[in-house]
């Protein structure tokens, strides 16, 4: 049966493989590297937000599986850069005529799925980020008041660097701090007839007013930071909460974050989509070397013209017969057959 995708290969073109294929192996490592800075980068800045984010968020798996595909990628790179280099000297390439195959295999099956499937999580995650967002913001909210409640005593601290660190205020702006109560129970006064008025008029009992936390204020505002009162517009003068302002931050945290992430998630799928389309070529022109060295016994430089293919015979005869191999292999054989069963009754015929 003749080789799938066979190709000649003679001594010039053969020595020009090699060299090709030692400067791609290094281009391909270098991507590789760079897949794995911007996944550790996107990783590091989800574990830095993971408080805003809902803990159903599946975007999390995108920089771990690109985590694992550009190791991969570095390392079939620095291998196939090793191995080119080595098929150019006799001496040197018999260590990795024994170790090229399963390398070969294990970075087809295993660095190709892995770039695949980041690929797909890089096309598919980013639009979790909307409702993951917007549920771990919500809660972020609703638990900044909780400053001595376990497990939520940092919740302020947090968004009020969150806010202060990317400009933004609440969800989708700063309206959205009048909707939740930010304020301790422990700092409201239940002798003082406002805060009761203002917790008995709310069916959830929350002290909510028209305020923001100071982090919502921008330091460049020409004039005092206003926090209190915001949609009254007598209660401070030449302010029209109608109007944008320098005031406060106009962004909310929702946006801000999702463009963010998502910009960090583009950037990681364009460096995917790079990596794999230079490690598909260097897997490629590896096994053609590989199975061009064979035919002349590991040779670069021997007599002949030889010839390289990717698979030793037609794919579809190799699985016919691994179907009818298997399918033999679950028939008994003749001699197994059971024994028929002797007709009942009767006594044997006298001699």
């Amino acid at each position: 049966m003749a080789p799938v995708l066979p190709l000649a290969l003679p001594l010039q073109p053969r020595i020009r493989l090699a060299q090709g294929l030692w400067l791609l192996s290094w281009v391909l490592a270098l991507a590789g590297g760079l897949t794995l800075l911007c996944s550790g980068h996107l990783l590091v800045q989800l574990l830095h937000l993971r408080t805003f984010l809902a803990p159903s968020c599946p975007f999390t798996a995108l920089p771990q599986v690109a985590l694992a595909a550009g190791a991969v990628a570095l390392c079939t790179g620095l291998a196939g850069a090793g191995a080119s280099r080595a098929s150019l000297d006799a001496a040197q390439y018999p260590p990795w005529r024994r170790v090229l195959g399963p390398l070969l295999v294990a970075g087809t099956a295993g660095g190709g799925g892995l770039l695949v499937l980041a690929l797909a999580l890089a096309l598919a995650l980013p639009g979790s980020l909307d409702t993951g967002l917007e549920e771990g913001l919500g809660a972020a909210m609703a638990h900044y008041k909780d400053t001595e409640v376990p497990g939520h005593c940092h919740a302020k601290r947090l968004l009020d660097e969150l806010q202060l660190r990317h400009h933004c205020c609440g969800r989708h702006g700063f309206k959205d701090w009048f909707g939740v109560q930010w304020v301790s129970s422990r700092y409201l006064d239940p002798n003082d007839q406002e805060v009761v008025d203002r917790i008995q008029s709310n069916v959830e009992g929350l002290y909510l007013t028209d305020g923001v936390p100071f982090s919502c204020c921008n330091p460049h505002s020409p004039r005092p930071c206003l926090q209190d009162r915001l949609s009254d517009p007598h209660a401070h003068p030449l302010f029209d909460p109608r109007q944008p302002n320098l005031n406060l931050w106009a962004q909310g945290c929702h946006g801000v974050l999702l463009g963010h992430l998502q910009g960090l998630a583009s950037t990681l799928g364009s460096l995917l989509a790079v990596t794999f389309l230079l490690q598909t070529p260097v897997l490629l022109g590896l096994r053609y070397l590989q199975t061009a060295l064979e035919g002349l016994g590991g040779v670069i430089d021997g007599a002949g013209e030889t010839q390289g293919y990717l698979l030793p015979g037609g794919l579809r005869h190799r699985l016919r017969t691994a179907w009818l191999q298997g399918g033999a292999a679950h028939r008994p054989a003749p001699g197994e057959a059971p024994a028929e069963e002797a007709p009942p009754g009767g006594d044997p015929p006298e001699a």
